[in-house]
């Protein structure tokens, strides 16, 4: 009777708490953050994390902690000890969780997965990180620019942006760089190391997303579009570039004379005006030995030597190296002259012409010979007076063989007439 009462009571009482468990009951809550605990004891332990005063401290560097197995687990980032091991690659780690998480690269496992898109993920905090595409949440912002991102490590990264570090350095030429991956790319320019390829045209890259950028070339998207004028760009950096088209933004500057850029690269290939480098050499070194400052100076260059000229007049069938030289030559058939000078209004068929006509009115000459410190107007004048320092006589006689050094086409003139008996 009585007994069978409260043994039914007491069955009851332990379902009740079993119950609770199961359920994730939690009823104690930590006042600083709000995160929720089934047991007041587990809030004490956690409020450590707060206050920074757990009653461990690494004899080392003296942290503290507020579990004595957390103290455990960071004496090892001091001994490096990595006590547990992989039993299919034998890769060691110094937590058993870093080790679970491994072993699933090897069994494929993906437990946890995104309710909205379904993407499957190794690790808990992958999913949290996921989730924030969706949300558009970026809970971690710098505290210099205020710039906010989605993950801890790229603030970390971020952060070095402003302080200069760069702590991942190349050890085959020096070169640092802020994180590990971009050394890891770049390695690949030493090793010549190419590890993703287009499965169209079998094309390799460095970078994946190189892959996926390429990819528009054949598939013909361009998924980003200027809001101005409707122009669409294969990549967004493009786009950001082509906006300044509209604002005029400039943020690249010169810190030798001041002029200002809309892209980087054009900055980096104004730098050779004054430094004066020239890093493309033509493959035909030893008996060309010229190089170019720019990239597309080099490839024009090169049809000299194959003898190609892919430009072509429709009028008199003349060919070009260049189709910026045949859209010139395109000018003396329609008589189009559309460059002008400011000052008094003439005009000229090519951009160059009034560039150089202009040094007339402005008295410019920014050609200058480093031996005697003459300057001029054109580049060829520069290069004609330098013959007056080397002795290199460029104009011969066909007849005779003489050589002059002169770049005034008279001096020849007056000496053929030697031969030809003519007189002024």
């Amino acid at each position: 009777g009585t007994g069978g009462t409260l043994k039914e009571c007491n069955l009851g009482s332990d379902l009740k708490v079993q119950m609770t468990i199961d359920k994730g009951d939690k009823r104690f809550s930590c006042e600083t953050c709000g995160k929720r605990f089934s047991k007041n004891s587990h809030v004490t332990v956690h409020m450590r994390t707060h206050n920074s005063e757990g009653p461990y401290s690494c004899e080392i560097c003296g942290k503290r902690f507020s579990k004595n197995a957390r103290l455990t687990v960071h004496r090892r980032t001091h001994t490096g000890e990595k006590p547990y091991s992989c039993e299919a690659c034998g890769k060691k780690f110094s937590k058993r969780d870093h080790l679970t998480v491994h072993v699933r690269t090897h069994t494929g496992e993906r437990p946890y997965s995104c309710e909205r898109c379904g993407k499957h993920f190794t690790q808990r905090g992958q999913l949290t990180v996921h989730m924030r595409t969706h949300t558009g949440e970026r809970p971690h912002s710098c505290e210099t620019c205020g710039k906010n991102f989605n993950e801890r490590s790229k603030l970390t990264i971020h952060m070095r942006v402003h302080t200069g570090e760069r702590p991942y350095s190349c050890e085959t030429c020096g070169k640092n760089f802020i994180e590990r991956s971009k050394l890891t790319i770049h390695m690949r320019t030493h090793t010549g190391k190419r590890p993703h390829s287009c499965e169209t045209c079998g094309k390799n890259f460095r970078r994946g997303d190189q892959v996926t950028v390429h990819m528009r070339t054949h598939t013909g998207e361009r998924p980003y579009s200027c809001e101005t004028c409707g122009k669409g760009f294969s990549v967004r950096s493009k786009l950001t570039i082509h906006m300044r088209v509209h604002t005029g933004e400039k943020p690249y500057s010169c810190e030798t004379c001041g002029k200002n850029f809309n892209e980087r690269s054009k900055l980096t290939v104004h730098m050779r005006t004054h430094t004066g480098e020239k890093p493309y050499f033509c493959e035909t070194w030893e008996t060309c030995g010229k190089s170019f400052s720019y990239a597309s100076h080099l490839t024009v260059h090169m049809r000299t030597h194959k003898g190609e000229r892919p430009f072509s007049c429709t009028t008199c069938e003349k060919h070009f190296t260049h189709c910026r030289i045949l859209l010139a030559h395109m000018r003396t058939h329609t008589g189009e002259r559309p460059y002008s000078c400011k000052t008094y209004g003439k005009c000229f068929s090519g951009s160059g012409s009034v560039t150089v006509h202009m040094r007339i009115h402005t008295g410019e000459k920014p050609f200058s010979c480093k031996t005697c410190g003459k300057s001029f107007t054109r580049r060829r004048g520069l290069l004609i007076h330098m013959r007056t320092h080397t002795g290199e006589k460029t104009y011969t006689c066909e007849t005779c063989g003489k050589s002059f050094s002169l770049s005034s086409i008279l001096y020849l003139t007056a000496h053929m007439r030697t031969h030809t008996g003519e007189k002024l």
